[in-house]
């Protein structure tokens, strides 16, 4: 493996703050609107079919736009990262590994990331490419930035539909990691399965996969 490219929600960062916000925003209690994310993961169907549920008129991208304006947009610090984030891509960078974090985020979050200063080659995000997972164009920006071959190019990530299916059409090679709500989830389900070829508990086992 040359190059490890890891997605962001649920992988490299929790997604307490980012639903929090949304059911403040809403003005709905948190649990309500945490519920519902667990029963459309359940469902397979897409994250945002939470708020839907609660407002089924929402113009999800104009309440966005709206937050921000109100000072209640995108958050992220370091209290989001996983334990496991830093240690793990220091781990890969030694390794000499090309490190890519690239997700389905605005170009906002882009920003914060990058302010973070982790230890990796590049942050990218699906709202600074104009693609967004599950699409073949999201992974061909990410063979693009990779520099190496599909097959020497790990993608990592929770969601099946979003991250592990498309990757490996892709070509790539697949880690998927038992973290948030569909991680754990979706994690032993055999259609899954049969397309990943490591689950891993902690972005610590990396290493170790890298060398298999």
């Amino acid at each position: 493996m040359r190059t490890v490219v890891l997605d962001v929600g649920e992988t490299l960062t929790r997604d307490d703050r980012y639903w929090a916000s949304w059911a403040d925003w809403l003005n709905v209690p948190r649990h309500t609107l945490s519920a519902l994310v667990g029963a459309v993961v359940v469902d397979g169907r897409d994250n945002a079919d939470a708020i839907r549920l609660l407002r089924p008129d929402i113009d999800i991208a104009a309440e966005y736009a709206a937050r921000e304006a109100a000072g209640q947009g995108e958050r992220l610090d370091e209290s989001d990262l996983y334990e496991d984030v830093r240690p793990a891509l220091t781990a890969l960078r030694r390794l000499g590994l090309r490190v890519v974090i690239a997700g389905n985020q605005t170009a906002r979050a882009g920003a914060l990331l990058r302010a973070l200063d982790l230890p990796v080659d590049l942050v990218a995000t699906s709202g600074e490419w104009g693609a967004a997972k599950p699409s073949p164009a999201f992974f061909r920006k990410v063979l693009a930035v990779s520099g190496a071959p599909a097959d020497q190019t790990l993608y990592v990530g929770d969601h099946p539909a979003n991250d592990i299916h498309p990757a490996k059409t892709a070509g790539l090679r697949t880690a998927h990691i038992r973290r948030g709500p569909w991680g754990f989830w979706w994690a032993d389900d055999p259609t899954l399965r049969a397309v990943t070829d490591w689950s891993v508990n902690s972005l610590s086992e990396l290493a170790e996969v890298v060398n298999t």
